[in-house]
Parts: structure tokens; C-alpha cells; sequence
């Protein structure tokens, strides 16, 4: 799947659900800059997503690429494993293309992201929350090796096409949108999609951009879709040499900074970029040498669902 670039296609006439993936627009996060000013500090907004969140492009992906290789169609089911954004693209379009969703998920996911994708028609296999995203992987391959003739299992933590979304529409968005100018990019490692797609791009294309990857500091952490890689079981799109940086980020620093990303940046977001920013900011004290800028995408948020962005502020 070729998902359209900033500036190089016509939106203003979409076709469907699909055609609103991709081209959002980068967010300069004045008030979390170095004073100095000799940096810019960039968030792409990815709830600007039809799904809200930077997921869409994954699972647009995936569930198009099943569709060309006939590995899905009628009387077939969407399965596979989520912390909640990938499942809710995944069950916006299978509603769009008229595909079943089940998807497994840990029980702790919150009850907004529950609500959504029962109102999309998913159906939940909730799991035990203390496995977190790794029980929900065993219980999908339980489900799915027991009929495989049903269901349409993507495994997102394993399909090319999760990272190759990325390579194709995100890091070609970036570089366009910053002119060629961007010095770092910074992203979350859960599926590693997002990261390995844009890194491997901006790699080739870019190769002066230093590549930050982001992990929880320890593996007992409440950052909801994150990976902590040394404990967890690793995705096999991961690509462990392409980071120039790996950056451990802590619960309760993400937290505040996903708080003051609502209070003195008006943006709603979840857990997931306040770490970005996190790793962000800790990239901004570091020796600065020829890099002007640092570009955070954010992982999650959307209009029209403060209450599941605003969950990750703590009171």
C-alpha cells in the first residue's frame, strides 16, 4: 500500500475512510524548547488521522495487503492483538470495508477505547493485564491456530507492511514538510512500526538525521503500547541497529509532560507522547555539534475524544 504524501496528491475529494490517512501536519512545541532558541522542537499531529491516532497508517497498511494477497475477504474475520490504537483502525476499517474484527487486548485498557471499538462492531477478548500486550499476542495465536480458515491474522508486531506504511508516508511527509531540514527524529518503540518505517527512510534519504528510539526505563512501567524490548517479546519487524539513540524514559516524567502538553500547549494527548517529548528533551541537552532540530510524532490523540486523551494526565 502507497499512502499519499504531503503535497503530492488531491484530498479535498475523498473516496473513503482510507483516503483520510496520511498527511498531517507537524506542531512546533515553542514552550518545551531549549531558551537559547537554538533548536525547534516539532510534533507531527497524528490524530489528524481519521482513527486519531498514528495507527491508521499501519493498519491501512496491512489490512490492504491482505486484500491484494488474497489472504483476506468475504466470510473472513480481522484478528489480532492491540493495546487499543492499531484496534481501533483496525475495527473503523473493517466497519469501512465490511470485515468482522475481534481483537485481543490486556483488561486494563481503558473503557474509552473499549467503548469505541464496540461502537465500530469489534468484538474484545480481553486478557490479563498483567501480561499486557504480550498475553494478548499468546491469546491471538491461541485463537487463531485453532481456525485458521476464519480468520485474517495481520500479526502487526511481525508484517512488513506495519513498518513499511511508515517508509512510504510518514518519513517522506517529514522530510518535506521540514525542507529537508529536520536533524533528529524521536519515536516510541511498541510494534517498532512507526520507528523502523520512518528511520529506514530518513536513513537513506537523510542520512545526517540522527534516529532516537524511546522504551520504557523499566519493564514494570504504565506506558500504555510501549515496549520495554529487554523484557517483553520483540516484535520481529524490531530493527535493534538502526537507532542511533535508545532513549529509557520513566512513567511518572511522561506523565507530567503529557499534562503540560494539554496546559501550555492545548493538546490532549496520551502517555505515549509525553514519553516522545521526554526523549525530545533529554536529546536537547545533549552536545548540540551541527543538529538544529528534533521532530516527536504524536502517537495518539483526536477531536472529539478528549476523555480518551485527557486519561493520561495525571490529577
Amino acid at each position: 500500500m502507497t499512502l499519499p504524501v504531503a503535497g503530492a496528491a488531491d484530498v479535498s475529494r475523498p473516496r473513503s475512510v482510507l483516503d483520510l490517512v496520511g498527511n498531517t501536519p507537524l506542531l512546533r512545541l515553542r514552550r518545551f524548547e531549549r531558551a537559547d532558541g537554538r533548536v525547534q522542537l516539532y510534533a507531527k499531529a497524528e490524530w489528524k488521522n481519521p482513527g486519531g491516532s498514528v495507527k491508521d497508517r499501519a493498519a491501512a497498511a496491512m489490512i490492504l495487503d491482505g486484500e491484494r494477497k488474497g489472504l483476506l475477504g468475504s466470510g473472513r474475520t480481522v484478528l489480532d492483538a492491540t493495546s487499543g490504537n492499531t484496534g481501533i483502525a483496525y475495527a473503523m476499517i473493517g466497519a469501512a470495508r465490511g470485515y468482522p474484527v475481534k481483537l485481543c487486548m490486556p483488561e486494563n485498557v481503558t473503557p474509552e477505547r473499549k467503548r469505541i471499538l464496540r461502537a465500530y462492531g469489534a468484538e474484545l477478548v480481553l486478557t490479563d493485564p498483567m501480561e499486557g500486550s504480550d498475553g494478548a499476542i499468546r491469546r491471538v495465536r491461541e485463537i487463531y491456530q485453532g481456525d485458521p480458515d476464519r480468520y485474517y491474522y495481520p500479526d502487526q508486531y511481525s508484517n512488513p507492511a506495519n513498518w513499511q506504511a511508515h517508509y512510504q508516508s510518514t518519513g517522506p511527509e517529514i522530510l518535506a514538510q521540514t525542507d529537508g531540514g529536520v536533524t533528529h527524529f524521536v519515536a516510541g518503540l511498541g510494534t517498532s512500526g512507526t520507528f523502523v518505517g520512518t528511520g529506514r527512510f530518513l536513513r537513506e534519504r537523510a542520512p545526517h538525521v540522527q534516529l532516537v528510539s524511546v522504551q520504557p526505563d523499566t519493564a514494570l512501567h504504565g506506558l500504555e503500547g510501549m515496549k520495554h524490548m529487554e523484557t517483553a517479546m520483540v516484535p520481529g519487524i524490531y530493527d535493534a541497529t538502526l537507532a542511533d539513540v535508545d532513549m529509557r524514559v520513566g512513567t511518572e516524567e511522561s506523565y507530567q509532560l503529557t499534562k503540560r502538553l494539554a496546559l501550555e500547549e492545548g493538546l490532549l494527548v496520551g502517555i505515549s507522547s509525553g514519553a516522545a517529548l521526554a526523549a525530545g528533551r533529554a536529546a536537547l541537552r545533549r552536545p548540540l555539534g551541527g543538529h538544529r532540530g528534533i521532530r516527536a510524532p504524536r502517537r495518539e490523540a483526536g477531536s472529539g475524544r478528549s476523555s480518551t486523551r485527557a486519561r493520561s494526565a495525571p490529577r
